[in-house]
């Protein structure tokens, strides 16, 4: 047993870690996280906007955002996010629906504690965020059940016959099941749902009285048509109405993860759970200061512009890097070319194991991304899956990246 903890001086979350990306001799096409490049006017956007807030503050506002905050988080500051991102999606984003939070990670934690009862279900697409099965799995008495996943989004059948077999009356918490998924550019397969799959999904959890929680962080990053999200499906002028979807959103894609801050857009009778919760009856707003400083950062029209300065880069960055695997990839090798978001799917011959593959790029190419098996719930499935980003390196890198990768394929199938 250790008997005390060893300080390792880590400068960020990939330091020391098979996914450190600033590790130039091993090219890591694995992490979901914005490149040095695209911050790299963080530090003078930021600056300018904590000394336009700070001065406000001051003159204004008694300091009040060093105080505990409102839970939502203050007024002018959803506003802003508001404003924004009803343009952007091109669809209502109401301020009374928004609470401020210190990212996905925690606003999906928040839903788990305060929503779901500790004896139900947690329905996940086949492959999904490898990060929110580990947090599901922290509440050991949930139970994680798989669904089945198609070219447009979850199986709707599978879905309906997975939650009608576990349905129950929970007598403690609002919801006995959730149905936790990334519709717009799905982490890992970047798939996006079909209109047809999402108003299937929002009809089946009004049917069974489940939520849907929506891991919203790449809804702006489509590189062709706007899609709708699937929270709009959800329409509140239905008969039938009962407010069933969550779209859990965040900046650290855009503005960068180190900001630490992301937003719940919830409907009605579901918002008074997270605002009258202990978290938030202890802590007040999430993230009070961070917040009020990048309502600051969207007042000044910083935000969006570095919001635009990502965006073409992440385009940019995978309509290069797919039109190379199009060109390269052996024929035997499925690729799914997404229109958006962060991520490349990609399937290898089936008799083949990507975590053998994996070992084999490392050894000789070196090149490092994340398998399959990585995204499923018993960690054995999506052998013959890997899963590439095209975040954090400049286009030209990617490109180069791409080539050698499909090159190593080929050898590797001729070998095995």
């Amino acid at each position: 047993m250790l008997k005390s903890n060893a300080e390792r001086k880590l400068k960020h979350l990939f330091d020391g870690g098979d996914w450190n990306v600033y590790e130039p001799n091993i090219l890591k096409l694995g992490v979901g996280a914005p490149g040095t490049d695209i911050m790299a006017a963080n530090c003078d956007n930021f600056r300018a906007a904590t000394d336009h807030c700070l001065e406000r503050e001051k003159r204004e506002n008694q300091s009040l955002i060093f105080q505990y905050g409102p839970p939502s988080g203050t007024f002018e500051v959803r506003r802003e996010i508001s404003t924004y991102f009803t343009e952007m999606f091109q669809s209502p984003v109401n301020s009374e629906d928004l609470i401020i939070t210190t990212g996905a990670t925690q606003g999906f934690h928040l839903i788990l504690s305060t929503m779901l009862d500790f004896e139900g279900f947690v329905f996940v697409d086949e492959y999904t965020f490898m990060v929110a099965l580990d947090m599901i799995k922290h509440f050991s008495t949930l139970t994680i059940v798989p669904v089945k996943l198609n070219d447009d989004g979850v199986d709707l059948r599978d879905l309906e016959e997975q939650v009608f077999k576990r349905r129950f009356q929970s007598k403690k918490k609002e919801f006995w099941g959730i149905y936790y998924t990334i519709p717009t550019y799905h982490n890992p397969t970047g798939i996006l749902f079909s209109p047809e799959v999402c108003r299937g999904i929002v009809q089946l959890a009004r049917k069974y009285d489940f939520l849907v929680v929506c891991d919203d962080v790449y809804n702006i990053l489509s590189y062709g048509e706007k899609p709708t999200r699937l929270m709009s499906y959800d329409v509140r002028t239905d008969a039938d109405f009962g407010g069933h979807v969550i779209s859990n959103g965040s900046f650290s894609k855009v503005l960068g993860p180190g900001v630490r801050l992301g937003w719940l857009e919830l409907p009605p009778r579901l918002k008074p759970i997270i605002d009258g919760c202990g978290f938030a009856n202890s802590s007040g707003c999430f993230n009070n200061y961070t917040s009020g400083i990048v309502g600051s950062l969207f007042e000044l029209k910083l935000a969006q512009k570095q919001i635009a300065v990502a965006y073409e880069a992440y385009k940019e960055r995978m309509l290069a890097t797919t039109q190379v695997l199009r060109d390269e990839l052996p024929a035997c090798c499925k690729l799914v070319s997404p229109t958006g978001g962060y991520f490349i799917w990609v399937r290898i011959p089936d008799q083949l194991d990507c975590r053998e593959f994996l070992k084999y790029c490392l050894e000789n190419h070196k090149i490092y991304f994340i398998v399959g098996t990585r995204f499923s719930a018993d960690g054995q499935s999506g052998k013959q899956f890997f899963r590439l980003s095209i975040a954090f390196y400049p286009k030209e890198k990617l490109v180069d990246g791409a080539r050698r990768l499909c090159n190593a394929l080929k050898d590797y199938i001729v070998k095995h």
